[in-house]
């Protein structure tokens, strides 16, 4: 069960079932692929028509990490057909056993770190609320994620005792962020032009877009108000106290 925490607009109303969030409304990268050499479109191409299968977690491990990914790079506010697979990426990466190229010396194989992460969390979510992390409220589930974040598992769990929680929050994060930023619905959202070769780009100064982009159509919004964020930018000093103008990519 995927649960669902809507951010809305500063004006009012929820930001939900939206074929393209961002600022750069009608813009699409995939217009322009004509322009792309047969490599680079068929690659780019790929991420938006084919989605991987789940080959590395069981069902249960995909479903709570699926769910703890909802919480960490939210996308509540897409439809379900422009939802950016970010799962699918992830487990493919350690399907095929795919690394950085370095390991800490202090963190176990990245296939194991996960799956111990998984059983922590769940343990966590157990241990402090007597549910399943993926049924419990958004609330609840930040409250968890956040101890992790802010390196102080609440409750504690023997896991990260085995490994340093920080490092495993910032594979988590890299992986997260290295999925989404790699499709080009994302690329839409934040107006990025796409491949450079072989066309380039011209207008390199000063900030102007180039003819096929479009420019940029900010509004304010805020997080959603069941979210540990917004609770907390509520309870903070009032110069932080709101998001309004803050520069949100929904």
């Amino acid at each position: 069960m995927t649960r669902k925490s809507f951010p809305f607009l500063a004006a009012g109303g929820e930001l939900k079932e939206l074929e393209q969030p961002g600022y750069y409304a009608g813009y699409s990268t995939m217009a322009q692929k004509r322009n792309w050499e047969e490599a680079t479109r068929n690659v780019v191409t790929a991420r938006v028509e084919k989605t991987l299968s789940i080959r590395f977690f069981s069902q249960e491990e995909a479903t709570l990490l699926g769910a703890v990914i909802d919480r960490v790079m939210p996308q509540d506010d897409r439809t379900e057909g422009r939802t950016i697979p970010i799962l699918p990426v992830l487990d493919e990466r350690l399907f095929t056993n795919s690394l950085s190229g370095f390991r800490y010396e202090d963190m176990p194989p990245d296939q194991e770190a996960y799956r111990l992460a998984i059983k922590a969390i769940e343990e966590m979510a157990q241990d402090r609320f007597g549910q399943s992390f993926q049924i419990l409220t958004v609330h609840r589930q930040e409250l968890i994620l956040k101890s992790l974040h802010d390196g102080k598992p609440e409750p504690e769990n023997t896991v990260w005792q085995k490994m340093p929680v920080h490092r495993f929050w910032a594979m988590l994060m890299e992986d997260c962020v290295t999925a989404y930023y790699s499709h080009p619905w994302a690329w839409d959202e934040i107006g990025f032009g796409g491949p450079a070769y072989p066309r380039g780009y011209m207008r390199l100064e000063n900030g102007l877009p180039e003819p096929w982009e479009k420019d940029e159509q900010r509004y304010e919004w805020n997080a959603p108000v069941d979210s540990l964020s917004q609770l907390d930018q509520e309870s903070a000093p009032p110069e932080h106290g709101s998001l309004h103008g803050h520069g949100g990519s929904h």
